[in-house]
């Protein structure tokens, strides 16, 4: 190791001080950036660099709102330290950021003893680094043993890959057959078409054999009235040949007679034609008609049995149809297996990252209450130093009188109203450095115990004893109540919403100003050595009052068994809660409550743990559960508010609303509708509860669909509550952990769940706070779940905000956005974000007031501002935005909102951009990549996004255009965001 380790850099020890803090401020951006003060506070703490105080103040002050901020500070401290502070520093990263320690230093880190400063000994030097090796051969072990089990679980996901190839094989076989069924129904379609074809050749010979029938009737007719015209014309001819004849006997001529006889001769002429023609002709026209009768019994025959084979090859088509479906059927089943086996084996591969994701997160958890144990410990050894000098210090005190002994100059007198602390007595010792105090914090614990604690701070400001900072609401809980001395034992009780079961009576007739301590006195069977006015104060329980006024604010005790029985509420977050009926007799009828006071907070005692809870801004449903959990005495903080109660119940009785609950949330799982007038609802589908506690429907709420440009409701209906529908998303998961893959591919085009949690603030936003003693806040079913605790949220809580006219727009993935930005800021109404150049101060300046979105390379001075994505905007223009999602919370946080939009990829999309890829440096495997790991990490988002299905677009064209108007669409919605709750 030592033949490794040859130093590259200077030499540390041969550096002076400013030499050395020049080479750390030359890389001060870097070791805020990438250091964790937690880490290092540890061993800087052991090299007595750094005090307690200071480690209070680096970790704990609120005007260090983030972590470079506090590195940056921790720097700050070292350097008033001078060289100790800054070998310290630089030991620290080499044994916990041995990379950063080679970029500041241009040495390579080493463990050898040598290699320290020797600002800790070696012994102890060694102990910690023995603690930091035995840590990593436990995390090595823990990654072996999970190796091994990850080794089997890919053992048994081989073998049920094979018995999916197995099952494709199957499949190609069925697709097979299945192609030589459609060929048959092919070519039986083609034979139908045929048949149809002489059909209808059929039905053309049918009809032009009528047509000639028909002409042939006609013309038959023709001729059998041409017969009746001749034979009219022989019977007058006849009639005119005997008259003639008669004539020709009177008087007959040779020239009259020859005449006469060749008429004769041409009627006989014209007789013998007419005779011959009509038999022969009618013959034909009978034997045509007959044929013609033949031909259509003939066809008709033949129509008959084409409709036969007609109707037996439509039912033939029909059982072809039906067996076809039934393969097409078993295809698909089994298309859907085979991909149920491939996505199974990816979501356990997910799964696998997100176990070691909360793995990494459990060891920093592990870490971070290892610090606030070493913390507790050290200030638990000063507490009981201090308790020994002042045990020592009052009984030389108390029992100086009776030895006789003068007081010397330099001593003061001792009495229990001095102010001042155990160090006051010693006039010789230089003032010690003021400690870190937490100004009007009250520490519960200390009303218990009988042991004099520290004295270092003034009398009205009492230390918290609490390891872990105060968290916003218990300072401003301990800002409400303040303890404030009286000028007599009679007026000597707290006058705050906290409740005060203790005062402090002085011993003795005398009344004197007295002043609170933090922890009362043990009391002492040698008091009566000691004078009257120097007797320490003693704790008397005190009788609890049956109201305290606070400006408008009534605190009523009174016995609270079964309060719900004893009175009804109405209201909700939106009015607040309010008493409606009282009833009589009861407890609460007794102490005077009545309708119409505006519930405020209300505390008890459960399990001998004082609880409190504020109903102020709460729901129904949350008031009705705080305070059915009362079961004995409780306090009831009252305001009187009779107009708006009146007002709340004129709503109620019009109709205009249904309760006085109203908030928006997002829903984070899709809930089918069903019975009792169910809500049909998508994941991320932004809904308006309007009642917690609608009549008949118990575990539901009443909510509403939310018009996307207006704040509108649209159709309402049944949801689940909280807790309901927290049960139904962990049902929801467990399904799609081991339900088969048939219906994974259609819920992956549509997204059904979004996992959302508490995070770390340990409590449920939408429920009421609890909070006991030592300010822990949780929700119902548990009062003291830990603050670490992950709670699944199937609602999250969201605000509406209206943006301005043009709002930034983000493409994601990655690298599919740097591709496309340039080619969008091209189209009127969009310009590109362009970086600025900023000098080392200015960088760090903006850094701290968290204004730099990116840096174009890690370590340069070009970096994307809050202020360039201003700009733009004031143009009236898109702001084209080439970042990451990392920028999206410091948008939120300057109250801009741009519009997400995450374009889906699969590898044949990836494909035609293949070539604008190889352009950047990127391949279509890096695009997918990216893709994947950012998919996954939008769910995370404190917004809403939008989404584009890659079967909507087919080349860089199209997707622009589709872009754009998604754009359109975006910007006339509202935009909704939820707490950030990480």
């Amino acid at each position: 190791m030592a033949a490794e380790c040859v130093p590259e850099g200077p030499d540390l020890k041969e550096m002076g001080d400013e030499d050395v803090w020049e080479l750390i401020n030359d890389n001060r951006h870097r070791i805020s950036l990438g250091v964790k003060p937690c880490m290092l506070i540890p061993y800087l703490r052991q090299a007595r660099v750094l005090t307690e105080m200071d480690e209070d103040e680096i970790l704990s002050s609120l005007k260090l709102t983030n972590r470079s901020m506090r590195t940056s500070h921790m720097l700050d401290l070292l350097r008033i330290q001078g060289r100790n502070g800054a070998m310290a520093l630089l030991e620290s990263l080499m044994i916990h950021y041995p990379a950063l320690y080679t970029q500041v230093t241009g040495r390579k880190p080493s463990t050898e003893p040598s290699g320290f400063s020797g600002l800790i000994k070696c012994s102890d030097l060694t102990e910690y680094l023995v603690r930091a090796v035995t840590g990593m051969q436990k995390e090595l072990q823990e990654a072996r043993q999970e190796a091994s089990r990850l080794g089997s679980r890919c053992t048994s996901l081989e073998v049920e890959l094979g018995q999916t190839l197995e099952q494709q094989e199957e499949s190609r076989r069925l697709k097979a057959d299945h192609g030589r069924m459609r060929k048959n129904l092919a070519a039986a379609q083609h034979d139908i078409l045929k048949l149809k074809d002489e059909k209808c050749d059929l039905y053309v010979r049918y009809t032009a054999a009528i047509e000639e029938r028909s002409a042939a009737n006609i013309h038959c007719s023709d001729l059998n009235l041409q017969v009746y015209q001749l034979q009219f014309e022989l019977r007058k001819a006849q009639t005119e040949t005997d008259f003639e004849r008669q004539r020709s006997l009177k008087c007959t001529t040779p020239s009259e007679t020859q005449q006469l006889r060749e008429e004769i001769s041409t009627l006989r002429r014209q007789l013998l034609v007419a005779e011959k023609f009509t038999p022969a002709r009618e013959d034909i026209l009978a034997q045509d008609l007959a044929e013609a009768r033949d031909g259509r019994v003939e066809l008709a025959e033949q129509l008959r049995c084409y409709r036969e084979e007609n109707e037996q090859l439509a039912r033939e088509r029909r059982e072809t149809v039906e067996h076809k479906e039934c393969l097409a059927l078993q295809v698909q089943k089994l298309t859907l297996d085979c991909e149920m086996y491939q996505q199974k084996s990816t979501v356990i591969q997910s799964q696998l990252r997100e176990l070691q994701a909360e793995r990494d997160h459990a060891y920093l958890s592990r870490d971070e209450a290892q610090a606030q144990i070493a913390r507790s410990l050290a200030e638990k050894d000063t507490l009981r130093s201090q308790l020994v000098e002042l045990q020592e210090v009052f009984t030389l005190r108390a029992w100086g009188p009776f030895r006789g002994g003068p007081d010397t100059p330099g001593e003061r007198k001792f009495s229990w109203e001095s102010q001042g602390s155990s160090s006051d007595s010693l006039p010789s010792s230089p003032p010690p450095r003021p400690r870190l105090r937490r100004m009007h914090a009250i520490c519960p614990d200390s009303l218990r115990g009988c042991s004099i604690k520290s004295c270092d701070i003034t009398p009205s400001s009492v230390r918290s004893q609490n390891v872990e900072p105060p968290c916003p609401e218990s300072l401003r809980r301990r800002e409400e109540t303040l303890w404030y001395n009286r000028d007599s034992s009679e007026t000597a009780e707290c006058d705050v919403l906290l409740d005060n079961d203790f005062v402090f009576i002085p011993s003795g007739n005398a009344v004197e100003q007295s002043v609170m301590s933090p922890t009362p006195s043990c009391q002492s069977n040698n008091s009566d050595g000691l004078s009257r006015a120097s007797a320490p104060p003693f704790l008397l329980r005190s009788r609890p009052r049956a109201m305290r006024i606070t400006g408008r604010v009534l605190t009523i005790s009174f016995q609270g068994e079964a309060l719900l029985s004893q009175l009804q509420v109405v209201g909700g977050n939106k009015t607040g809660v309010f008493v409606h009926q009282v009833t009589e007799g009861s407890a609460a009828n007794t102490v005077g409550i009545s309708s119409g006071a505006q519930i405020l907070e209300v505390k008890y005692e459960q399990a001998q743990q004082a609880l409190r809870m504020v109903l102020e801004d709460s729901t129904l449903e949350e008031a009705m559960w705080a305070l059915g959990q009362v079961r004995g005495f409780c306090h009831l903080s009252l305001r009187p508010n009779q107009d708006a109660y009146e007002k709340l119940l004129l709503q109620l009785q019009s109709g205009e609303a249904m309760s006085g609950d109203s908030f928006y949330v997002r829903v984070n799982m899709s809930l089918p509708g069903g019975s009792q007038d169910a809500l049909t609802v998508s994941c991320n589908e932004i809904l308006h509860v309007t009642s917690t506690r609608p009549a008949g429907a118990d575990c539901f709420w009443r909510a509403s669909h939310v018009h996307p440009c207006q704040l509108l409701d649209l159709k309402t209906g049944n949801l689940p509550n909280y807790y309901r529908a927290q049960r139904l998303l962990i049902r929801a998961i467990e399904d799609m952990s081991f339900q088969p893959m048939t219906l994974r591919k259609a819920q992956d085009k549509k997204k059904t769940v979004r996992i959302v949690s508490t995070g770390r603030q340990g409590r449920n936003p939408l429920w009421v706070c609890v909070e006991d003693s030592k300010d822990k806040s949780t929700g119902p079913g548990d009062a003291s779940a830990p603050r670490g605790c992950l709670t699944l949220m199937p609602y999250t809580l969201v605000t509406p905000h209206y943006p301005p006219v043009c709002r930034p727009v983000l493409l994601l993935p990655t690298i599919l956005g740097r591709v496309l930005d340039q080619k969008l800021a091209e189209w009127q109404g969009f310009q590109l974000c362009e970086p600025e150049l900023l000098s080392s101060s200015e960088h760090a300046a903006r850094l701290q007031r968290s204004e730099v979105l990116e840096e174009c390379e890690q370590g340069g001075q070009r970096c994307y501002t809050l202020q360039s994505v201003e700009r733009v905007m004031k143009q009236g223009t898109h702001c084209v935005l080439p970042l990451g999602l990392d920028c999206v919370r410091r948008l939120h946080r300057a109250e801009i909102f741009p519009i997400i939009i995450f374009i889906g990829h699969s590898k044949c999309r990836a494909r035609k951009l293949k070539s604008k890829l190889q352009r950047q440096g990127w391949s279509e495997e890096q695009l997918l990549e990216c893709s994947r790991s950012e998919e996954s990490l939008l769910d995370k988002l404190p917004c809403l996004y939008r989404s584009v299905s890659p079967d909507s677009w087919y080349d860089k064209t199209t997707l622009l255009t589709t872009l754009r108007s998604i754009i359109w669409e975006e910007q006339k919605k509202i935009v909704w965001v939820e707490p950030d709750l990480w």
